[in-house]
């Protein structure tokens, strides 16, 4: 079970090699919303997400003698890249199992990070397996997205972060995919603050975490259609869930066109560039801003890692989202 210390274990490895994002505020924000957002900005993290920590923890965690045979993950593309950079920065080879639908961008900087890429079909083979075989093949140490102790600890030295720069927080919404960020986070938080209410953030078409929280046992769904590609997991990780059902208050959803709008208004108003995951949990704060009213709420940026073309066409409406 992923306790505290492994966190402040975790951000020791990372001080001077990640960055530490800042935390962004927004008057027009918090007077459209009723409340006082405080928004810990991992779309400015090395590969542009908050990844990076997990991955790089997980890869310096491993002895010499693993990291020698090359390390192997499976990701829609932020890991991917968290992954490749962070065995790259340790001098060992990475091997990546990619969908063939993941956004070019992201397949193109886990090449350039120097990785090999596999790609499959994300709605007809299971990229899991794929990866353990390729593990038990070339005897490399598999790193998974999110159920996975090490990634858990980088990720949650985000929330670490954020409340040693902003101070006390009444809530802290956390994107949630497979539960690696929000479990990670809700350890930190919940020491630091006892009292804060955490929440995760997904989208209305893919909410196996919120339907999983609310029965108390992990639900399985099939591959949902959201925009939020980094989101498009099945169901939560085992490790992750065990620290989600009993420090997360609730998971909330929100639809896709409010995805779009906490992308442009980050972008038009605060001058950043988040990719639809990285904007859900601003999202969901805008979605059901009357629970967050009058109170000082956490927020994670959690990536900006989208292509130019799909950005502008996104923002402008040109690609139709509903």
């Amino acid at each position: 079970m992923l306790a505290y210390p492994d966190i402040e274990a975790a951000a020791a490895r990372l001080r001077g090699i990640a960055h530490r994002t800042p935390v962004l505020t927004s008057r027009t924000l918090d007077a459209q919303l009723g409340c006082q957002v405080l928004m810990k900005a991992e779309n400015l993290q090395r590969m542009g997400a908050f990844k990076f920590r997990g991955g790089y923890n997980a890869v310096n965690v491993l002895g010499e003698a693993e990291r020698s045979r090359g390390v192997i993950a499976f990701s829609s593309g932020n890991h991917a890249q968290a992954v490749a950079l962070a065995a790259r920065l340790h001098g060992c080879p990475a091997t990546i199992v990619m969908p063939s639908d993941a956004p070019a961008l992201k397949l193109a900087a886990t090449r350039g990070y120097g990785a090999e890429v596999i790609v499959y079909d994300r709605y007809t083979q299971d990229r899991a397996a794929i990866a353990a075989q390729l593990a038990a093949e070339r005897g490399g140490a598999l790193i998974p997205p999110f159920d996975h102790l090490p990634v858990m600890a980088g990720q949650g030295t985000t929330a670490l972060e954020l409340i040693e720069d902003a101070g006390p927080l009444d809530a802290l919404i956390v994107c949630a995919g497979g539960g690696g960020l929000l479990s990670g986070c809700a350890v930190a938080a919940r020491h630091l603050l006892p009292g804060i209410e955490v929440y995760g953030a997904e989208p209305e078409r893919g909410n196996d975490m919120q339907q999983s929280l609310r029965r108390g046992e992990i639900v399985t769904i099939e591959v949902p259609r959201t925009i939020c590609d980094g989101q498009q997991t099945q169901a939560v990780g085992r490790q992750p869930f065990e620290v989600i059902r009993r420090l997360v208050k609730d998971v909330l959803t929100v639809p896709d066109p409010v995805v779009v709008e906490a992308m442009r208004f980050a972008f038009e108003r605060m001058k950043i560039v988040l990719e639809p995951s990285g904007a859900c949990a601003l999202a969901a704060l805008m979605q059901h801003r009357e629970r967050f009213a009058g109170r000082r709420v956490g927020v994670t940026l959690s990536g900006g890692n989208i292509g130019i073309e799909r950005f502008i066409a996104l923002i402008s409406g040109a690609e139709t989202v509903d």
